[in-house]
This record gives structure tokens, sequence and C-alpha cells, in this order.
């Protein structure tokens, strides 16, 4: 089913062309693709309420991001919508990598069982805007979702934002206190800003074709997986990559040159030949195709004053790796909680420069990682080309070359360690009962409670103790808004954690931790203090 199969969503004439007094809002979010919705719906969880203006009334046009990451699917279940995801998505988690006819190696994004998440999924777009529109529906007295409502123009001052809104019905204002410029890589708001978006662009141009195929071209894996080619004997000195999605949709990648004329490039009789070179005398049917050039760039700063930046609109990268819409989850997952804790008058404004600090940090890495995979599938001088063409000759009898290897390293959370709002040093002591999975600053690791329970689904949306194999400090009662979790020994519980204290933040990172016997109510608190700004000069 592709994107036709979704109706139109209903646009509503909106108050203030009806006659209602004028209203502030707390938080408007421009977009409502799936960094708009996501960022919606963590803010109604804090019971922040907010107005989502998107300037369609429809799920996006083709598949666009496929690839959802274990980290982003843990996001997206605290949410509400990660299980639904994975039940309609493609679940893969091995990927092969070919040089001409021959696999050079494969890979397991994730090796150990007890995780609730999988590794990856591959679900179109339009069905998780599809799934995240129904969940923000959950939530009428929080989140009013207005369809076809444009932003034309905005004025920012000290206390709040002012839109100004274009609709059918005919143009009007709001003010909110802050908003969420979610709405894209070509973000309107940016360039009504002026804003330089600093980077890179590739010449290369890329032609991405969704077609409808009904046989299985991974019969002998008995699962689906995802196959990258350098130098495919199909598409002679390109690139190519094949994985699919639900409802016998199937994403195929084409790396062209940087020659390539995308209009005729995107005609049936110039693409039909291309996949029959892929799929052989496979039926199959096009279902959207599409062609590209990209680009690695960023804003210098994600926050400006009380209009922040989100997802592509802050930083784009290249779809190699996936990092694109799992890192706008990622920006989402982190900023929400501060903006939340900021309105709620338990954390200062300045609290935000450590959404500036972290997500800066994960954008950078992103850029690294999705422009080093550019420059390794389409060198662009002889010596990179030499050594691209070397690693993969070496790769299929020599382990250590196969680690060269980039065809995109795909999208993993980037810790925190070290950052203005984690706890270390004196304040959480290392131990040799600790293990690195669970260092300051990762992402607290997921692991079974029981056969019905998740750890995971416990943290989120507010401090969290975490007690592993150890006694529960004192006196945690006195902690305004915290919450303790405890948990017996395992060897899931030992392999990831060890024993000991953890501070786990509301976006599930890990904020501070101790050996239990250094853990106590008073150093519990100034770690919590301090994740919410009052360390490192961030807030008073």
């Amino acid at each position: 089913m592709s994107e036709a199969g979704y109706q139109p969503f209903e646009v509503k004439r909106v108050p203030e062309l009806s006659g209602a007094p004028p209203h502030r809002y707390r938080v408007a979010i421009i977009g409502a693709g799936p960094i708009g919705l996501a960022a919606a719906i963590d803010l109604a969880q804090h019971d922040i309420p907010v107005v989502l203006l998107s300037d369609n009334n429809a799920v996006s046009t083709g598949s666009r991001a496929i690839c959802w990451a274990k980290r982003t699917l843990d996001i997206l279940d605290r949410l509400g919508v990660g299980e639904r995801m994975v039940a309609k998505g493609v679940t893969w988690q091995t990927g092969r990598l070919f040089h001409g006819h021959d696999e050079v190696f494969n890979f397991d994004l994730l090796p150990d069982d007890g995780h609730k998440m999988p590794a990856f999924i591959n679900l179109q777009q339009y069905h998780v805007e599809h799934f995240l529109v129904e969940r923000a529906k959950e939530f009428p007295d929080l989140i009013d979702l207005r369809f076809s409502n444009r932003v034309v123009s905005h004025e920012a001052d000290d206390s709040g934002v002012r839109l100004t809104i274009d609709t059918d019905d005919g143009a009007y204002e709001i003010t909110a206190d802050y908003v969420l410029a979610c709405d894209g890589a070509g973000s309107p708001t940016r360039k009504r800003m002026g804003l330089s978006f600093e980077g890179q662009s590739f010449e290369e141009r890329f032609l991405i074709a969704d077609i409808e195929m009904h046989e299985d071209p991974f019969p002998e894996a008995g699962r689906p997986e995802r196959w990258f080619w350098f130098k495919p004997p199909f598409h002679e000195g390109q690139s190519a990559l094949l994985h699919k999605q639900p409802d016998n949709i199937y994403r195929i990648d084409l790396q062209l040159g940087p020659d390539a004329d995308p209009e005729l490039e995107k005609q049936p009789d110039r693409v039909i030949p291309r996949i029959r070179q892929v799929v052989g005398d496979k039926p199959f049917k096009l279902d959207w195709v599409s062609v590209y050039r990209f680009r690695c760039a960023r804003l210098k700063q994600f926050v400006h004053g009380r209009l922040l930046f989100v997802g592509d609109s802050a930083h784009v990268v290249s779809p190699f790796g996936a990092r694109g819409g799992n890192g706008g989850i990622h920006d989402v997952d982190n900023l929400c909680w501060k903006l939340a804790a900021i309105l709620k008058g338990t954390a200062e404004p300045s609290l935000l420069q450590s959404y500036e600090e972290e997500r800066g940090h994960g954008a950078d890495e992103n850029i690294r990682h999705s422009a080093g995979a550019t420059r390794f599938m389409s060198p662009v001088s002889d010596t990179e080309r030499t050594y691209r063409d070397e690693v993969l000759d070496l790769a299929a009898d020599l382990p250590f070359a196969r680690s060269l290897i980039n065809s995109g390293r795909l999208s993993t959370p980037c810790a925190l360690t070290g950052m203005s709002l984690q706890t270390t040093g004196e304040e959480s002591t290392d131990s040799t009962d600790f293990k690195a999975a669970s260092s300051v600053g990762c992402v607290a690791p997921d692991l079974p409670i029981n056969s019905e329970q998740w750890l995971l689904p416990l943290l989120g949306c507010a401090f969290v103790v975490l007690v592993v194999d150890a006694q529960t400090p004192a006196d945690l009662e006195t902690l305004q808004g915290v919450s303790v979790v405890s948990i017996k020994a395992s060897e899931d519980a030992t392999n990831r954690y060890g024993k000991g204290v953890f501070l786990i933040r509301p976006d599930q990172h890990i904020a501070a931790r101790w050996p239990a016997d250094h853990a106590d109510v008073q150093s519990i608190s100034r770690a919590m203090k301090q994740a919410l700004g009052a360390g490192q000069g961030l807030a008073a």
C-alpha cells in the first residue's frame, strides 16, 4: 500500500477565525512530519499543551525515511507508537556487503538478545506519520492539530514568538512562549531568518526506486536483510543498495554519477531497465521514484532565543547510515523534557543551552560519519579511490580491512560523556562493579525484567533512580519528581550494568552512577540539580 491508501486529514476552521478571543500558546510546532509529531506527543506526555501547524493535510509522498534504528524505536515506544511500528515494519539485523559478485563480509547489528526493540526496522515514512497522527489525536486537550495551516512569517522577542498563518479561510496570528521549527531540510523558518546553513555538498546523484515485488530476493537467508554492493555486476562502476519494506515494497538505491540528468533518469523507460538488472526476471511494478543529490550541513546554533530548530531544519546528512530521521527523533528526545521543565518552572531557560551542546555534538557526529561514507562510496581523488579499492580487495580475507569499509555507519545514539549535565568525578565514583555499557552519558541499556516486562518502558518522562542489585538509598521520597526502580541481579543486568545506583534522565540517558555504598540522597539530589542545568554555568 502506498501513501495513497491514507485519506487526507480533516481541515478545521481555527478558532482565531471564528471570533475567539486571543489565546497565548505554550508551544507552537511548525511542521507535522515525524519530528514535529513526535515533539508534540512528547510535550503532551509532560502535560505541556501545543499547537501543531502543518502546511498540508496528508502523509508524505513516497517512502522517504524508511530505516528506524533501535534507539529511535525505544524513544517512539516511550511515545506510544513503537510496538505498532515494529508490528508493521520489516525487521532486519543482518547486513551483507558485496564487491562485484563476491560477498566481502556480513554483520549482525544486535548480536545479543534481551532487548524489547530490534536493531532496525524498515517502515515507510507515511506509515510512521499516520501512526503518530493517530497517537497525537489521543491528546485532544493538549495537542491542537491544525492541517493546511501554513506559517508565512514570524516575529520573535524575549517574551515569545508571534506567527502569521495562512489558511483557505484567511490569515490569522498567534503568539507562543516557544516555537519549534520542525519544517524540514528546506526550512522556510530558517530561510526567513537568513541563517547560514554551513556544510558540504556532494555532486553524485542517486536514484531511489520503490518497487512492489512479491517474489523474495532473499530466499536463501530466510529473512529480510540489507544488501549493499560496491561495483555491482549489474551496475558497473557504481554502488547499489537493496532492502525490503512492508507491503512487498523494496527500496533500491543506485548511484548514477554526478552528470546524470535527474528528470531523464526518473522516466520509467530509464528506471525499469536498471531495476531489471537488479532483480532479474521477477515481476515488479514501480511505486515511487526519485533522483537526489545531498549535502551534509548544520546550523551553527540550534537555539535562537525562544525559537528552536529540530531535525532536518537544524542539520542534514546523506541517507547512508540512516542518520537523518533517526537523528531528528533523538533531537526531540533530548529537547522536550528540558523545555517542559522550563515551562513548569523547575529549570531555567538557560537549560536549553544543553540542547545546543548535546545535539550539536550529535549532529557533528552524524555529519562526520555521513560524509565519511560518501567519500568512501564516491572517491573524489585518485588517492581516495586507490584506498577504497585496496580495502575492498583485502576485506574478503583480512578481518582488519572489513572495519574500514564504509557503506554508511548505521545510526547509533551518541554518548554525552563529559558534557555539562552529567555528574562525574567525585560525585560518581568509578567502580569495578560497573560495566562500560552503562557509563555516565550513555543511554540506559534495555533488559528483560521478567517474561512480560522490559526495563526501558519503566524509565523516561521523569527522573528515575535505578537500583541494580543493591540497597535502595534512604530518604529518596524527599526528592520531588523522582521515581525509584529496583531490579535484582540477573545475567543481563550484570553484563550491562554491574551493580550500583544510577540516576536516569527523562530521556533515558545516565546522568550519574554510584557504587551502592557511595549513593545517598544528598549526592543524588546534587546530580539531579546538575542534570537540570544548575552546574557548568547553565542555570542558576
